[in-house]
């Protein structure tokens, strides 16, 4: 930013004048002025005592990244493939749950925000629109469907049907929620997911439109699924399976013996068990397990261009961020979440300039180090 700029900022907030937000956590800030104190707790909270919510983020500044110099960077480009599909940039955008509680447009405001990114959307399970209307929203962008198995199989099945039918190319199978975290934000504030807003699949579910709080919802889900269910799944369906949240080596090798073909390493985001290790500290022995048979993502913690410049060098294919465009819907509905997809792409592109790749293929183990303690 120039001095000019950088005075003209710092005058406008003295007097009181709008300031354009210049990072994920300036629309987060503003997120949070929009939301109800039961949403902003939902969306931005973790469990327990939040270690986990913190370390993903922080974790990352543990990582030193290694520029080279005088490598041609004339010609940048971010665009790369995740399971063949062609995207803008290596981030995804990852499945967030009720975002019409975030704002009206939800899901298909988050779909048009995530194709004119030119990047893939995923949709949660617990959607408030169903994946026809995602569909609709944005007919020719790329999609996936987050898959959580309910007790009753028979919604679960008619789940991956609806995926297939909205044109989704992929299933990501979550398998880090067999029983819902202690998430003591929602419990301080009394959480409910609001009466107005209808969660699909829950109400396919239960038979009944209004959902309580994610607990009620967390009661319909299977907490026997397996290694076995797994692999019927990939066996049975027409999509390739990603299974999202993986943290181990032993459970890398097991998804790849089980007809895997991909893995989010994945701890939902800090809101499932607190104390387990931050996704980026995960992400190395994910990907000397799996040992190149397929293709490894991460999720948690993503809040620059930086961070998924890492990721990249240790490994990932792609990383996918929730928090980060639903502070966007949430603060400037559709156009929100597109400027920080924007923001982001920016930022990935920057990075790799500077340290010396001109594309992703190009970004590896040579270009981070870690922090002396």
């Amino acid at each position: 930013m120039r001095d000019s700029e950088t005075s003209e900022s710092a005058a406008a907030a003295v007097e009181g004048l709008p300031v354009e937000p210049c990072n994920v956590a300036d629309y987060e800030r503003l997120a949070r002025e929009s939301l109800s104190a039961g949403a902003y707790g939902y969306f931005a909270g973790g469990a327990g005592d939040e270690q986990t919510l913190r370390e993903n983020v922080a974790a990352y500044s543990r990582w030193r990244l290694r520029p080279r110099a005088l490598v041609d960077v004339s010609d940048p480009t971010t665009a790369t493939s995740v399971l063949g599909t062609e995207i803008s940039m290596p981030l995804l955008v990852a499945p967030v749950a009720f975002q019409r509680m975030a704002h009206p447009d939800g899901e298909p405001g988050m779909a048009r925000a995530a194709a004119a990114a030119g990047t893939i959307m995923v949709l949660s399970t617990l959607a408030t629109a169903t994946p026809a209307e995602v569909a609709l929203a944005a007919p020719d962008a790329p999609r996936w469907f987050q898959l959580y198995c309910f007790r009753d199989r028979g919604v679960t099945r008619a789940l991956i049907d609806q995926a297939e039918e909205a044109g989704c190319t992929a299933i990501a199978l979550t398998v880090d929620a067999p029983r819902l975290g202690r998430r003591e934000r929602d419990l301080r504030t009394g959480f409910v997911i609001p009466a107005d807003v209808t969660v699909p699949s829950f109400a396919a579910a239960a038979g009944r439109p209004t959902a309580g709080t994610p607990a009620d919802m967390f009661a319909l889900m299977d907490p026997s699924v397996g290694w076995d269910d797994l692999e019927e799944l990939a066996s049975g369906s027409s999509l390739p399976i990603v299974v999202k949240g993986i943290l181990t080596a032993e459970d890398a090798g097991l998804a790849c013996e089980h007809g895997a073909a991909g893995v989010v390493v994945s701890n939902h985001g800090g809101r499932q068990l607190d104390g387990a290790a931050a996704t980026i500290e995960a992400l190395p022995e994910v990907v000397d397990a799996v040992e190149g048979r397929i293709e490894v993502l991460i999720d948690g913690g993503i809040r620059r261009g930086s961070d998924v410049v890492k990721a990249l060098a240790l490994g990932a294919r792609a990383v996918l961020a929730g928090r980060a465009p639903l502070w966007g819907l949430a603060a400037r509905v559709e156009q929100g979440a597109r400027e920080v997809l924007e923001l982001l792409h920016e930022e990935i592109e920057l990075t790799q300039v500077l340290v010396g790749c001109a594309s992703p293929a190009d970004v590896g183990r040579a270009h981070v180090a870690r922090a002396a303690v």
